[in-house]
């Protein structure tokens, strides 16, 4: 199990870069109000901004990102699900007055619950997905764990408040990082309205309008002395929250050009929130950009072959690799090639052959594989002999024809003998 563990860390910490341009390129990191944030490459997971990345703190809303997802993945947005007591008892902040035995769609739901941010749907997620709360708890736990949200604890689907309820900053900009990846996730956040259509307990429609003012809102902020609009060109989710003891917390996902972003702030006040994610993302935008380095398939180099129907293989990379480098940085790139000075075949079409590494100022952006373009069979034993004649080693082909001729002499002999003796 220790094992285990420690190969799911390290995974994690592949996946996750935690490598940060910013502490040691930059003096105009921007001054953020929240006690935690973080500021991310999508694609990468590079940071590029943090504060208090890895302090707990109490997630609120932005919970449901997690629950958002978990439904998404296990369930069927068409099925029909049933509103019971259990559902709605005890039920605190926003909801949308569910009914007993009102049916909604999952799809209805899951909107309601990223859209809405209605706790009574969470829970009405959580029991028709696992039947219980509990057992869906459970679910978004070791979801999290495998994502590599490993200083995340749930104990609810929604985020009402509860001591042992916490996050950090890193690990919801993972967790948003891994549900973003979902085209119907993405396809939901990015909405600030839905409506839910009249059902068996309700005749008219419900409107939702998303708290996360960073898609619409004309509303002002002070950013830095400039009164701008809350709406953020390019936003397009994920996820806002607040509770009395989380304080403002949102979770926001942006593109520009080929770059995407994920920021995350966590116990601000008030519409600092706002001004908290604006400074990140300009930040982010301003200073850096997404390049590419490497494109899959790309030559490498050759390698010698021995023993096989060719004498040499191309080797080119296995994929595509990409950094968020500072602007005007990718001169500074270093790249260190490992492939070993020749093999022996047989070799096989997409075999690992070696790796290539890229650095910026001595530390790892991370690595790509390099492997044969094409399969090469072992050369059969008759054929080597004259590829080895031909290729200039004749005396080895004069040694193993002496050798055949002496055998074959030594047979004739044999036979001779063997003849004469046979008259005696």
């Amino acid at each position: 199990m220790k094992k285990l563990y420690f190969i799911l860390v390290i995974t994690i910490l592949v996946n996750f870069c935690s490598f940060s341009y910013a502490d040691a390129l930059f003096n105009n990191k921007p001054d953020i109000s929240g006690e935690g944030a973080i500021l991310i490459e999508e694609e990468t997971g590079q940071v590029l901004y943090e504060k208090n990345p890895n302090k707990q703190l109490y997630p609120a809303s932005t919970t449901k990102i997690m629950t958002g997802i978990l439904a998404i993945e296990l369930g069927d947005l068409n099925d029909t699900v049933t509103i019971t007591d259990e559902i709605i008892e005890g039920i605190d902040g926003t909801h949308i007055a569910l009914d007993p035995g009102e049916e909604l769609t999952l799809n209805d739901l899951i909107n309601a619950l990223l859209i809405g941010s209605a706790n009574d749907a969470a829970v009405a997620i959580a029991i028709h997905i696992s039947g219980s709360v509990e057992k869906f708890v459970n679910l978004m736990n070791e979801k999290a764990k495998e994502v590599g949200a490993l200083d995340t604890h749930f104990v609810n689907p929604n985020g009402l408040p509860d001591e042992n309820h916490v996050s950090t900053a890193h690990d919801l900009a993972t967790i948003a990082r891994y549900a973003m990846k979902n085209s119907t996730f993405r396809e939901i956040v990015k909405n600030y309205h839905y409506t839910i259509p009249n059902t068996n307990k309700k005749e008219e429609s419900r409107n939702l309008w998303s708290s996360n003012r960073l898609l619409y809102s004309t509303r002002k902020i002070d950013l830095n002395g400039e009164i701008i609009p809350i709406k953020y060109d390019g936003v397009d989710g994920i996820k806002s929250g607040y509770t009395n003891a989380a304080r403002q917390c949102l979770v926001t996902s942006a593109s520009r050009g080929k770059t995407r972003l994920i920021s995350v702030v966590l116990k601000s006040e008030g519409k600092n929130i706002y001004t908290d994610t604006h400074k990140l993302l300009n930040y982010g935008f301003d200073n850096f950009e997404k390049t590419s380095l490497l494109t899959k398939n790309e030559f490498i180099d050759n390698v010698n072959i021995k023993k096989g129907t060719s004498n040499s293989i191309a080797c080119v990379s296995e994929k595509n690799f990409n950094a968020c480098l500072p602007k005007n940085y990718k001169n500074k790139i270093k790249k260190k090639i490992s492939l070993p000075s020749s093999l022996e075949a047989p070799i096989s079409k997409g075999q690992t052959i070696g790796k290539i590494e890229y650095f910026l100022d001595g530390d790892s952006l991370g690595y790509v594989n390099i492997i044969s373009n094409k399969s090469i069979d072992k050369i059969p034993f008759y054929k080597s002999i004259v590829k080895n004649y031909l290729n200039g080693k004749w005396w080895l082909s004069l040694i193993v024809l002496f050798v055949l001729w002496r055998i074959i002499i030594h047979i004739k002999r044999a036979a001779r003998k063997k003849k004469r003796s046979s008259f005696i």
